[in-house]
């Protein structure tokens, strides 16, 4: 008698908590779609929804061999997630060619975190395998966020013209907020690099006291008939020290020290959604208005399915969601899922390829895309 009273406890358990799954999937995927998706709780749960779908589809298998009746708990939120779940994981197989189509546009962007300054003097091989991998694409226009660099000192570090030199691309837009500036020779901001004449130009801070609040675009116009408006954006970072990051890669609950770093990891993650809303709400006003067709890249620090990147995706498509593969996670540390670095364009554009490049010189990855204006 007591066997049974466990066997249907254990089962009770685990129906339980397979449901409490498939619900938490649901609610990491939709919930930022919901009327009330920008609450900064439903992209905590975005955070792990990925996770959430691996328990899922661990749960259907045990279920198929012990009572296959049960897998319809995953089975149907697995299959009301599909779709969205396409903007996170690509099932195709990775094919770059390194040759541009002709009448094709190459946009990268690049996290470049300052262009390894700090390590100028111990691994100067790393600025310049930087330097390599961008000319190794020759891309047309190139978005680099956390950048690092003087557009007037010549005793900088990181000159702008010494870039323009090395990149054979002389048209840039470097925008910086003086409060944060790197030292006395280098700013820190965003910077966007043209292949094509640019005519105009702006940038536009959202709010002052937070942290890379402001972003650019430029208007470039290519063979004098298309004009191309291109957003260059850093959204709010989590901001995490180095204690924060090792407790999330090792976390344990044992401790008073465990709980306090659970509560900052917590806190920083609630103010860091709430700021983004506040930007992402800001550039898509100015996405909006744009007379022209629409290229918007940058550092999102969020995932696929946030509140941002739902919002940036009512009217611009993702270059991974359309010729991306596997998981494309742009940030090398914390967690292996993390693809916070996109490409949107305007609905007026073919996208024709998509890649991330997996090497480890900055904590994030470039991505590129080649695209192509349809008339």
């Amino acid at each position: 008698m007591a066997k049974n009273f466990f066997r249907r406890a254990g089962k009770t358990i685990l129906i339980t908590a397979n449901v409490f799954l498939a619900i938490l999937l649901l609610l990491g995927i939709y919930g930022a779609k919901s009327p009330i998706g920008n609450h900064w709780i439903f992209n905590i749960i975005n955070l792990a929804s990925f996770y959430f779908f691996i328990l899922n589809i661990f749960f259907f298998f045990f279920w198929l061999f012990i009572r296959p009746a049960l897998t319809l708990i995953s089975l149907i939120s697995i299959a009301f997630c599909w779709m969205p779940l396409q903007h996170v994981f690509q099932w195709r197989l990775e094919s770059f060619n390194y040759k541009k189509q002709r009448d094709n546009i190459r946009v990268m962007s690049w996290n470049v975190e300052h262009f390894v300054i700090l390590e100028h003097k111990s691994h100067p091989e790393k600025k310049t395998k930087m330097i390599e991998i961008i000319n190794s694409f020759h891309p047309d226009i190139a978005c680099f966020q956390e950048m690092v660099a003087s557009d007037s000192s010549r005793n900088a570090i990181n000159y702008i013209p010494d870039f323009q030199k090395k990149l054979g691309i002389k048209n840039y837009y470097y925008a910086y907020d003086k409060k944060l500036d790197f030292d006395r020779n280098h700013h820190f901001g965003i910077i966007t690099f043209s292949k094509f004449p640019i005519v105009n130009k702006k940038t536009i801070v959202v709010e002052k006291k937070n942290y890379n609040a402001i972003y650019q675009y430029i208007d470039v116009v290519r063979e004098t008939t298309d004009t191309i408006r291109v957003f260059n954006i850093h959204l709010q970072s989590l901001r995490f020290s180095p204690t924060n990051k090792m407790y999330i890669e090792n976390p344990s609950l044992t401790d008073d020290y465990s709980f306090y770093q659970t509560k900052s990891v917590i806190k920083k993650l609630k103010t860091g959604f709430i700021k983004r809303k506040e930007q992402i709400e800001n550039i898509k006003s100015e996405v909006d208005k744009s007379p022209y067709p629409v290229i918007l890249c940058g550092d999102f620090n969020d995932l696929p399915n946030s509140y941002a990147y739902n919002l940036i995706g009512e009217t611009l498509n993702n270059a991974f969601r359309s010729t991306g593969s596997g998981i494309g996670n742009t940030f090398s540390g914390i967690l292996p899922t993390l693809r916070i670095d996109n490409i949107f364009v305007d609905k007026r554009f073919e996208i024709n390829q998509f890649t991330r490049v997996k090497k480890k010189l900055s904590d994030h990855y470039p991505i590129v895309s080649d695209v192509k204006l349809n008339h």
